[in-house]
C-alpha cells in the first residue's frame, strides 16, 4: 500500500472537498446544477496494471480465482483511489468499504457456457462457444438463474460476507455487494456467445433464427437478474433502471429498431418502472440516442467515444443527462495542457445547455494514464464547467 505521506492528496482539504461535492451532486440531481460534476471511471484493470497500486504484481488470473485476494485487493485499491485521485466523489476514509465478487465483463457469456480466457496485459475475456451451431445454447433449456458462474458468485458473496463480519479495514466496516446485478445487453451477449460476425449474419440473413436466439438470451437474462436482485433486496421493477449494449454501435438505427429494440423493451418491461432510465453505450452509437430516448424513456446516456457533444445536446435537448469526455487513449498520451484544451473545447461545444452534463473519461480510465492528466481533467472541468 502506498504510504500516507506519499499520497497525492495527503495535504488536501478532504472535508471541505467532500462537503462541496455533496452540494454539487445535490444541485445536479434536482436539475439546478451550478457546475459540471467531474468523475473518473476507475475499473479493476486500472489498478491491476498500475504498479504504483499493485506493488505485489497480482495477476488478473490470481485475482479472479481467489475470493480472498479479490477481497483484499479491492480494499487496497479503494483506499489508494480515495487518497490519490481527485474527482467529485467522497475522498478519505468512508463510513464503510464495499467489496464484491468481480467477474468483469465476462460473467454473462461465462454463465451461458463460454470458456474464460486470461490474456497478457488484458482483462479476462471469453471466446464464443456457440459460433458453429448457435442453437446449441438452447439445447438444455434456460440456464438456472443461480447456476454456473452465478452460483459461484453467490458462494463467493457468502464467503466474503462471513469474512467481512469478522474484519474491519483501517478501522471501518466492510459491506459485501451482490455481484452481476446488471447486463451488458442482449446484442452484446449474443456477440459474445456466437461471435459478432455470426450474430450480424443471422440478423441480416436469417432473422427468424436470430430472434429465437435473442428471445432466449433476453428471457434468461431477466430470470437471472430477478433472482440476484432478490438476494440483494433490490426492487423489481426498479426506478432508474440502467443497462448497456455496446454492440449496437455495429448496426444501423433501422436494424436496431427491428432486431434489437424489442429485447430492450422486454428488459425494461420486466425490470424497470416507468420512471426515466439510463444506458451506457461505448463507441459511435449516438445515432441511436434519439430513438432510445423516445422509445425507452432513456434520460441518462453514459457515452464512450467518438461523441460530438454539441450535436448530441442539440438533438436530445437540455433535459437529458449526458456523461462523457476525452477519449481514454488521448488522456493516456496527451500533455496536461492538451487535456485542458480538450476539456475547454467540450465545455464550449453547447453541451452545457441545461447544465445536465457530467465530465468523465470516455470510457474507463486506461492503465498508465498520468496522474497529472487526471488532475488536469478535474481542474479544467472546474474551470470551464461553471454554470452559475
Amino acid at each position: 500500500m502506498q504510504k500516507a505521506n506519499t499520497d497525492r492528496l495527503a495535504n488536501f482539504d478532504i472535508p471541505a472537498h467532500n462537503a462541496e461535492v455533496k452540494r454539487c451532486w445535490e444541485a445536479y440531481n434536482v436539475g439546478q446544477p451550478y457546475r459540471t460534476p467531474i468523475i473518473c471511471g476507475l475499473a479493476t484493470r486500472f489498478f491491476i496494471y498500475n504498479p504504483e497500486v499493485n506493488t505485489a504484481g497480482l495477476s488478473f488470473r490470481k485475482y479472479s480465482e481467489s475470493p480472498d485476494k479479490m477481497f483484499e485487493f479491492q480494499l487496497h485499491w479503494q483506499r489508494w483511489a480515495r487518497f490519490n485521485v481527485l474527482q467529485d466523489a467522497e475522498l478519505g476514509l468512508p463510513e464503510k468499504w464495499g467489496v464484491y465478487p468481480d467477474f468483469q465483463n465476462y460473467y454473462e457469456a461465462a454463465w451461458f457456457g463460454c470458456p474464460v480466457l486470461y490474456l497478457d496485459n488484458q482483462v479476462p475475456d471469453t471466446t464464443p462457444a456457440f459460433a458453429d451451431a448457435p442453437e446449441r445454447i438452447m439445447e438444455r433449456g434456460l440456464p438456472e438463474p443461480l447456476g454456473g458462474l452465478m452460483g459461484k458468485g453467490v458462494e463467493w458473496y457468502e464467503r466474503m460476507k462471513a469474512r467481512a463480519a469478522k474484519e474491519t479495514y483501517l478501522g471501518r466496516p466492510i459491506e459485501v455487494i451482490v455481484p452481476c446485478l446488471g447486463t451488458d445487453g442482449p446484442l452484446t451477449v449474443a456477440c459474445n456467445l456466437f461471435g459478432p460476425d455470426v450474430a450480424c449474419e443471422l440478423m441480416a440473413g436469417e432473422p427468424e433464427r436470430f430472434h429465437r436466439l435473442m428471445e432466449f438470451i433476453t428471457e434468461a437474462t431477466i430470470r437471472r437478474l430477478v433472482a440476484l436482485r432478490k438476494i440483494a433486496g433490490w426492487p423489481v421493477p426498479q426506478d432508474g433502471f440502467f443497462f448497456a449494449d455496446d454492440s449496437v454501435a455495429m448496426i444501423s438505427t433501422s436494424m436496431f429498431r427491428e432486431h434489437v429494440l424489442p429485447y430492450h423493451q422486454k428488459l425494461c418491461a420486466a425490470l424497470a418502472t416507468d420512471k426515466p432510465r439510463g444506458i451506457h453505450l461505448c463507441g459511435d452509437s449516438t445515432r441511436h440516442f434519439k430513438m432510445l430516448r423516445d422509445e425507452l424513456n432513456i434520460q441518462i446516456f453514459d457515452t464512450g467515444y467518438p461523441v460530438d457533444f454539441g450535436a448530441l445536446r442539440r438533438e436530445l435537448g437540455p433535459t437529458i443527462r449526458i456523461n462523457g469526455g476525452p477519449p481514454i487513449e488521448f488522456l493516456r498520451t496527451a500533455t496536461p495542457a492538451q487535456v485542458r484544451a480538450r476539456v475547454r473545447e467540450i465545455m464550449q461545444s453547447g453541451i452545457l445547455e441545461g447544465g445536465l452534463f457530467t465530465l468523465r473519461e470516455g470510457n474507463n480510465m486506461a492503465p498508465g494514464t498520468p496522474a497529472e492528466n487526471m488532475r488536469a481533467l478535474y481542474d479544467a472541468g472546474r474551470e470551464f464547467g461553471r454554470l452559475a
